[in-house]
């Protein structure tokens, strides 16, 4: 039987839920037990898709093709049980899936409600989430005492009195702020925390209280007698240097102890030696390189988040400090590439919308030109095949129909029809729905036999996540392989271009879809060490 733990947060947003729940996880897995993961959403978009990433940070992409938060990613980092559509439901979809039930006359006679049919709702879909894996990690989005995510805390008191004490529990992420100008450590904000929580029927049983220093005993015994949970349960969660090393802190303050014991389940130690080996790695690196990443969307840098850790695991296994310069495109555009000239290497991301694409393709020839390693991901190889077109095959207007609809070159174009994984024939138009209409999730790719990526991936076959409308215009393929632009990546049925490089260049590869998505800590990512490797490379030959 699974059973269920859920996380909850309080005081603030931004305490860190997502990676604590990954954490234990990763501790409880280091267990021997198998663990699903699971994310609600309390705002009423059906998926994060359409958001803004100054919204909501980064969309992450699964690979069965669902857009759903940026915790979803750290999950797959820290716990080897993957997610799916099944790990990130969001109000939006709770009640769309309601109101379509209402239609066809599920509910006929019935008076649809929040209590009890939106709850069902959500009790069905965690417990659909959770499947048969021996621990179900239920992550609420939010903060205590928003409006939104009480039908959330609802559902899950209702799964505490269905199954009971001994197969769920309660853990509470609030935040133990030190106030400098007293010199004094804060327990109210705790303690009004887990008021509401109570208030509402729900009773935490372990306490992971966020803060910059050690929590004292004085301390966590008041926040304890204030709030009914046991003195042992009141864990400081520590701010750390590196998310990597939170399962250790973690491990050390007795959480998956706790966690056991409340289960009553007897098992081994968790042998965390992959995590202190991350650690290490990342703390004695034997060089360093520095990368541009210029994007649109700089000012949150949660924004490429996967992107930013792909990196940093890209370090860890080639024993490189990484240091990122964000740096945004609309800036090349209006004040030239000078900020360009002293990095080693430059990576152009994935991104939607006109503002700021000049200064990408402007970015994408002076690594060309200057044999800067070049890496594009999904916007950022279309602005590498778009200044490719314009100043090597001098088609000086060439665009992507997603900005100039006009262009008498459409280098890149939208992408009308595409065979999915399953054999299915998917149809989109310009009139099609914005929300989840992308060619999305895992995706076959074939590679060319001697490239740079069928090197850095040791074989010739690769499956990949996609997260786009657009593609490479195969009307132009001739011609640009002719120039020097190689298509050395293409889908299982070789109509549509997934990966570009360009000849007589130290490492200039552009990839069609998001590779950052599926690189983990422990395991890094094949193409972003090459990336570090060619960076590394050029250096010593310098």
């Amino acid at each position: 039987m699974t059973r269920f733990i859920f996380v909850t947060g309080g005081v603030v947003s931004s305490l860190g839920k997502g990676i604590a729940a990954a954490s234990l996880g990763a501790i409880l897995e280091a267990r021997g037990l198998s663990i699903a993961m699971v994310k609600l959403d309390p705002y009423i978009n059906v998926d994060p898709g359409t958001m803004s990433p100054f919204q909501h940070g980064e969309v992450f992409v699964t690979d069965d093709g669902a857009e759903t938060d940026l915790d979803l990613g750290h999950y797959e980092r820290f716990v080897k049980c993957g997610t799916s559509s099944k790990s990130n439901y969001t109000t939006g979809r709770i009640y769309a899936s309601v109101i379509r039930k209402e239609r066809r006359g599920d509910y006929l006679g019935a008076t649809v409600q929040v209590i009890p049919h939106i709850t069902d709702e959500i009790i069905r879909n965690i417990k659909d989430g959770a499947g048969d894996a021996d621990i179900a990690m239920i992550e609420i989005g939010g903060t205590v005492g928003d409006i939104e995510s009480l039908p959330f805390l609802e559902a899950i008191r209702q799964i505490r009195v269905e199954l009971g004490n001994s197969n769920t529990l309660f853990i509470h992420l609030t935040l133990v702020p030190f106030i400098s100008s007293a010199g004094e450590i804060k327990t109210k904000p705790t303690q009004h925390s887990v008021k509401e929580l109570r208030s509402i029927g729900i009773q935490p049983d372990i306490l992971l209280c966020r803060s910059d220093r050690d929590i004292p005993s004085v301390e966590r015994k008041k926040i304890a007698l204030f709030t009914n949970v046991e003195q042992r349960a009141v864990i400081t969660a520590r701010d750390a240097s590196s998310i990597y090393k939170i399962p250790n802190l973690l491990r050390d303050e007795g959480l998956d102890e706790i966690v056991c014991e409340k289960f009553g389940l007897d098992l081994p130690k968790a042998d965390l030696k992959p995590w202190s080996d991350v650690v290490y790695a990342l703390e004695n690196p034997k060089r360093a390189v520095e990368i541009a990443m210029v994007g649109k969307y700089v000012d949150l840098t949660e924004s490429y988040k996967s992107l930013s850790e792909a990196l940093i695991h890209a370090g860890i296994h080639t024993e490189t400090k990484v240091n990122i310069k964000y740096i945004d495109s609309e800036q090349i555009q209006s004040d030239g590439v000078s900020c360009l000239s002293n990095v080693d290497g430059i990576l152009i991301p994935g991104g939607f919308g006109e503002r700021g694409i000049e200064g990408k393709i402007i970015a994408a020839q002076f690594a060309r030109e200057n044999q800067k390693p070049f890496f594009g991901i999904c916007l950022g190889m279309q602005a590498a095949v778009i200044e490719f077109s314009r100043n090597v095959l001098k088609y000086s207007e060439a665009h992507s129909t997603e900005f100039s609809r006009d262009t008498p070159h459409p280098v890149i174009a939208l992408i009308t029809e595409w065979m999915t994984p399953e054999g299915n024939l998917e149809i989109r138009s310009e009139d099609s729905d914005v929300g989840g209409t992308m060619r999305l999730g895992g995706q076959p790719c074939k590679l060319a036999v001697g490239s740079l990526v069928a090197e850095a991936y040791g074989r010739d076959s690769i499956v990949e996540r996609h997260r786009h409308r657009y593609e490479f215009n195969n009307t132009y393929m001739m011609e640009l392989e002719e120039a020097g632009l190689h298509i050395t990546g293409r889908s299982k049925d070789g109509n549509l271009v997934e990966i570009v490089e360009v000849e007589d260049h130290p490492w200039f590869v552009g990839c069609q879809f998001h590779p950052e998505f599926t690189s983990t800590p422990k395991e890094g990512h094949p193409l972003f060490s090459a990336f570090l490797q060619a960076m590394v490379g050029c250096q010593s030959r310098q």
